[in-house]
This record gives C-alpha cells, structure tokens and sequence, in this order.
C-alpha cells in the first residue's frame, strides 16, 4: 500500500495529539512514576553544587564484633533496593532483620548478624568539586534482640 487510508491518518493523528498532551501534562505536574509521560527528574536537575553528596550503603555487626559490608553477592539485595525503600527501613528498623536473614541464607558460614544498620556517607561539595572531608550517618539499625 502506497498511501494510508483517511480512516488511517486520522487515527495517527489523534494518537499523536493524545501523546502530545500526556507529554505536556507530565511535564507540568508529573512526577516521576508518570514516566515516560512525567519527567524524569534524575536527568533534568542538578544538584546543589555547595551541597553534600550521599553515598549510602548497608553495614552489619556479627557476634565477633566485625562490621560486614552488606551486599548483593552476599545478601542478594542490590543496594539500590534498599535506596528506594529507605524510609520504609527508617520508619520500620525492624525490617533491616529480614535483611539479617538474607545474608545468612547467602552466606551460610559466616557468624550470624547481631546489628544491620543503614549508613549514609555524606561527601562533602563546594564549587561542584570535593572537599575531601565526608561523615558518617546512621539512618536505620536494627538489633537482634
């Protein structure tokens, strides 16, 4: 077929016109759950560039007293799963237990976990460059009781 029907351009521009307006409607009032249709808000902003930047991660205690990195190799949890659940981690400490539980089934020889904690690492930023002073902040810890 050379040519598309009337019947066929019509339905290709009111589908335009309908992605068009979801297009523009997302972008002045969407978040980023309406995406594609919303901004996505990581690519289209910058961060302050005398502000501190984050660097999250998940710690636990085992009952020697060693501090153990959390990790998706040894728990089966990617940090970012973490990341994106953290105020439900903060709200809810208790939750960190189930992390506890994963890295004991990942990791079967290891001493068992007594504290699992979530700790933010805040770099510090001036000028859009490092300063190369950072701190530690303890957001979420739960401990066997």
């Amino acid at each position: 077929m050379d040519q598309l029907s009337v019947r066929g351009r019509r339905v290709r521009v009111v589908a335009t016109l309908i992605a068009g307006v979801l297009l523009l409607a997302g972008t002045l009032w969407g978040t980023d759950d309406d995406f594609p249709f919303g901004p996505f808000r990581m690519y289209s902003t910058a961060p302050d560039p005398n502000g501190a930047a984050r660097d999250t991660r998940v710690e636990g205690v085992d009952a020697d007293g060693r501090t153990v990195a959390i990790t998706e190799g040894n728990s089966g949890i990617r940090r970012a799963e973490i990341e994106g659940q953290q105020q439900a981690y903060v709200d809810d400490p208790a939750r960190l237990g189930r992390v506890a539980t994963a890295y004991e089934e990942h990791t079967p020889g290891a001493a068992p976990l007594r504290t699992v904690r979530i700790v933010v690492r805040w770099h510090g930023i001036e000028h859009a460059r490092p300063t190369g002073k950072s701190w530690d902040e303890v957001v979420a810890e739960w401990t066997r009781p």
